[in-house]
């Protein structure tokens, strides 16, 4: 069955922004290759979430404590940010005790709201012990948070390739909110390891991370 939200499947609805037909330099892309990427990024998707959630419940707090370290790192030129972060589902790395004493030294915090399919994302400011009310797919975020306009976002992912592209769920919105905000914010893509493929076949609207962070490996910075 199609989900006309999922930007990977062809027989949904429009990509973000609209370029599913559109190539980088302006020319008409191939509709069939766009397909076939389609429908092995679903296959590819499932392998992953499957390899994901078959590491062990050490390995991925190990990992959630490496990445949170390497996080810091990335972060100290910039004392003033406000970093958007994620409520975890389904075997990603759990950053909630990076959260808490990251907000105890100072750092402001903000978790992404869904406000409706097909709209980017919003922002919310995320104290430890605030309020937290269910979202679309039943994902938490700050019920009584003011909004606001992240510096810098941590982005979970599924997979991720050697040119900093990120393989998502599917439903385009990181994508669609990295397109809309202005500035854009230093995007930190992080994940398993083990998670890494040659290539996601990039789209035209898929939008590069700066960073890759896996917490067992070195961090990846985007070529420019």
């Amino acid at each position: 069955m199609s989900d006309p939200t999922d930007p990977d499947d062809a027989a949904g609805g429009s990509a973000p922004c609209m370029l599913h037909d559109i190539g980088p330099d302006g020319a008409p892309m191939d509709r069939q290759q766009a397909t076939d990427v389609a429908r092995w990024r679903k296959a590819e998707r499932e392998r992953l979430l499957a390899l994901r959630a078959a590491l062990s419940v050490e390995e991925r707090a190990r990992v959630a404590v490496d990445i949170g370290r390497e996080v810091d790192r990335l972060l100290q030129s910039r004392p003033e940010s406000i970093v958007s972060v994620y409520w975890p589902i389904r075997a990603e790395p759990d950053l909630r005790s990076w959260m808490h004493a990251a907000s105890d030294r100072g750092l402001r915090l903000a978790l992404p709201v869904a406000v409706a399919l097909g709209e980017p994302l919003t922002f919310r400011e995320w104290r430890p012990g605030c309020r937290m009310v269910r979202g679309l797919w039943k994902i938490l975020y700050p019920a009584d948070g003011a909004e606001v306009l992240p510096t810098a976002a941590l982005a979970p992912l599924v997979g991720f390739d050697a040119g900093c592209y990120r393989l998502g769920y599917g439903g385009g919105f990181f994508d669609r909110t990295l397109a809309a905000l202005r500035p854009r914010p230093l995007v930190i893509g992080v994940g398993y390891a083990q998670t890494r493929i040659p290539t996601i076949f990039p789209q035209p609207h898929d939008v590069p991370m700066d960073w890759i962070v896996t917490g067992s490996e070195a961090s990846r910075a985007r070529q420019a």
